[in-house]
């Protein structure tokens, strides 16, 4: 599963989910989109596979970042 985030001037209390994918390429295209034309927005895409740390929270993996 991929998740899109957005973020603010690299703000994490910015950060908002724009969607879950379970195509990398969707997520992609959606990423791209929710920025498009919008000045100090970027975009982080992660990637979960189920797992889970010792605390509950699921492990993710960014695979990609706009800059």
């Amino acid at each position: 599963m991929f998740h899109v985030i957005t973020e603010q001037d690299y703000s994490e209390f910015s950060r908002k989910q724009i969607g879950e994918f379970s195509k990398f390429e969707k997520a992609l295209e959606a990423a791209q989109k929710a920025i498009d034309g919008k000045q100090g927005l970027r975009y982080i895409i992660e990637k979960t596979d189920g797992h889970i740390d010792s605390y509950g929270n699921q492990i993710v993996t960014v695979v990609a970042e706009s800059e």
